[in-house]
């Protein structure tokens, strides 16, 4: 996955928007789909119960919530490679891509002290992906963190006279780190 640059204001308009209507949706289509299937399958609130304790819908509540998950999830797909989602879907790839990373971050760091070129490629890209996401997000609290990685990974790249740059990272390279 390469890096692009994002414009950090449409970044941060499109994610709020899509976030309020995730929520919006998600909770509108669950409180539809409970509503419709109480209506159809519920057992009848007024049979007994005083107003307070179980009516005995919540299975059908719960799938009511499953159903509207499922609707949102399919909207999200069918959306994700349109013009407004770009900047939103991007983030959410590389933050996936950095759980990759992170899970195998321990090997990589182990190889990388050894000067394995691809474990420092791939240390070169997640650190130069994360300060992206941080600023991104507004993260300033590890930024400083991530800016010292940086920095002690390219005294390394430098005094083995290495050459890294980040269009040399390539997923597939992960699977060599378990």
């Amino acid at each position: 996955m390469k890096l692009i640059d994002i414009d950090k204001k449409r970044y941060k308009k499109h994610l709020n928007l899509v976030s309020v209507a995730l929520v919006i949706g998600l909770s509108v289509l669950s409180l539809a789909f409970g509503a419709l299937l109480i209506a159809a399958f519920g057992s009848n609130g007024s049979e007994g119960i005083t107003g307070e304790g179980p009516t005995g819908n919540f299975h059908l509540n719960l799938l009511g919530v499953i159903l509207a998950a499922v609707i949102c999830v399919m909207v999200m797909i069918r959306v994700k490679d349109t013009p407004f989602m770009t900047e939103v879907y991007y983030v959410w790839r590389l933050k996936a891509l950095h759980n990759r990373i992170y899970r195998r971050l321990k090997a990589i760091k182990a190889a990388a002290k050894n000067q394995d070129l691809n474990a420092l490629i791939i240390l070169n890209y997640y650190y130069e992906s994360l300060k992206q996401v941080y600023f991104l997000d507004n993260n300033t609290l590890t930024m400083s963190k991530v800016e010292k990685d940086i920095t002690e990974l390219h005294h390394t790249i430098a005094e083995h006279n290495l050459t890294v740059s980040l269009e040399q990272f390539d997923d597939e390279m992960l699977k060599d780190f378990n």
